[in-house]
């Protein structure tokens, strides 16, 4: 089947920002998954119903028909200064086939455009939101698709926690990227059961060079017991002192969030 130019061009894109590989590769480049991350920004808490009616009616089967079986939609917890102002998105995609197929039907789509009509064409003086960013990431090899979990405790309790990790230079976060697949990072999350829901090397979005993963626990309680069992174990103590791995992270950032009752996640 012959390749569209979108697919291509990201694929050299994609491509360009390696600087180096990893020493080993739990399975081929082709296998890995892409992510997208959508942030919405509402200026006016107001929106968020306008929002879930685009996103459940006419957004998420939109992405039905393009093949993709799962959408992922989040808000920051009420302790967020961000509460009520924010919505993300996560899109997981097969290829950049998929990526482009899922386009085409958001722009042309006529169940898409007549379900989406108050928020695709809300009025210019009165949008259903400020702005959204767009982050685009290829999944890590050790973990090369995403995974989802399942709870007793409701929506409202659960938590995803979104992480971001900028790196000083492409190199250090090639490094850092490192960490987590040979270096045993992945591993350590995998044994303490802190269920990771995808880890994202960023290839288009801001802020670069990044890399983002989210996790995902029952409660805030849950999270916090995680969060103590990672910082004992000793593999952590380990690789966290190590100079190979030593300043490859800026800073981390912390976004924790609830998922939407609709949202697949």
């Amino acid at each position: 089947m012959k390749r569209s130019v979108l697919s291509v061009a990201f694929a050299v894109l994609a491509a360009g920002t390696l600087l180096y590989s990893c020493r080993s590769s739990a399975t081929p480049d082709e296998k890995q998954m892409y992510y997208e991350l959508r942030i919405y920004r509402l200026k006016d808490p107001g929106k968020n119903d306008l929002v879930d009616r685009y996103l459940k009616n006419a957004f998420i089967p939109a992405m039905r028909k393009a093949g993709i079986q799962a959408v992922g939609v989040f808000r920051p917890v009420e302790t967020d200064t961000a509460y009520g102002k924010m919505v993300y998105v996560f899109i997981p995609y097969k290829n950049m086939d998929q990526y482009s197929g899922a386009l085409e039907i958001l722009e042309k789509d006529p169940d898409h455009q007549k379900a989406g009509r108050e928020f695709l064409d809300a009025p210019y003086n009165d949008p259903a939101f400020i702005r959204y960013e767009s982050i685009f990431m290829k999944a890590f090899a050790f973990m090369p698709v995403y995974r989802k979990y399942t709870f007793d405790t409701p929506p409202e309790e659960r938590i995803y926690e979104l992480r971001s990790y900028e790196s000083w230079t492409e190199v250090k976060a090639m490094k850092k990227i490192q960490m987590f697949n040979e270096g045993g990072e992945i591993a350590i999350f995998d044994e303490i059961g802190s269920n990771a829901v995808f880890y994202g090397q960023v290839l288009f979005g801001s802020l670069k060079p990044r890399l983002m993963y989210l996790t995902t626990y029952s409660n805030m309680q849950s999270r916090d017991e995680h969060w103590n069992a990672f910082r004992a174990h000793p593999v952590w103590k380990k690789i966290s002192v190590m100079e190979e791995y030593a300043n490859t992270v800026i800073r981390p950032d912390a976004y924790l969030l609830h998922p939407a009752p609709y949202s697949d996640f």
